[in-house]
């Protein structure tokens, strides 16, 4: 009877801040003025997650990102609520497969994206770390593209630069397996669902490949359909044909 007065209390503090309203909302306009945590899930988001709204009796606000790791809460995988300050270098320019933007993070690279036009691939990475300050820079990263370019007009070679892949633990599993196909070999999405040990999640691992953030070097371009039929690419069924031809002449 005493929890069930104090989960009723939590939740009518809750319900009486103004603050659950914009996380009701989602509102991005309250990003960074406040992060709110969980308490069944263990992690703290910011206000536009876009996760189902927790009970609110299982939820706390914290005024900074640091008072809510201080309260024993690890930040959310899907609203990343501590990649707010992060800084991003890019790069474009052509490769042998169109134009190609190459993203870098401390940790290494975090997007090798194709295209047809840097507004294209801006406007993607813009989309894809939507909180993240990019920067320009062609010429620092000038020999770090080189090599990414290199990769992209032989998708065979070796390609040791570190990598920063951002996804979920499923989707980790997908694009380690996807390392693992050898160059001018091929596997389906159910093989590699076999692969990590999750056989129904066919779906899941063709989904898995789509959010795939850097290409050739995170070779989705190797899974086919299971008919042998070269299915969907994220960056061009063209050029996903044209990857598998340059490695089959290895």
């Amino acid at each position: 009877m005493i929890r069930s007065k104090n989960q009723a209390q939590r939740a009518a503090d809750t319900l009486a801040d103004p603050r659950w309203q914009a996380v009701l909302a989602r509102d991005a306009s309250a990003d960074g003025g406040f992060y709110y945590s969980v308490k069944t899930s263990g992690v703290y988001c910011r206000p536009s997650c876009k996760a189902r709204p927790a009970r609110p009796e299982n939820v706390a606000f914290h005024e900074t990102r640091l008072a809510a790791e201080e309260a024993g809460f690890r930040p959310c995988k899907r609203c990343k609520p501590d990649a707010e300050h992060e800084t991003i270098r890019y790069a474009t320019g052509p490769s042998a497969l169109g134009t190609m933007l190459l993203a870098v993070s401390q940790q290494g690279i975090c997007a090798l994206l194709l295209g047809d036009n840097v507004v294209e691939l801006s406007t993607d990475l813009k989309h894809r770390f939507p909180q993240a300050l990019l920067l320009a820079d062609n010429a620092g990263l000038a020999d770090q593209f080189a090599k990414a370019a290199v990769l992209i007009a032989d998708p065979a070679q070796s390609f040791t630069l570190p990598l920063d892949l951002r996804g979920t633990d499923f989707q980790h599993q997908v694009w380690q397996a996807l390392q693992q196909i050898p160059a001018g070999e091929t596997a389906s999405y159910g093989e590699v669902a076999r692969r990590i040990e999750a056989p129904q999640a066919v779906r899941a691992v063709a989904a898995a490949c789509g959010a795939n953030a850097v290409a050739v070097a995170v070779p989705c371009h190797r899974v086919l359909r299971g008919d042998g039929a070269l299915s969907g690419y994220r960056w061009g069924v063209a050029r996903k044909e044209k990857l598998l031809a340059r490695e089959a002449r290895r």
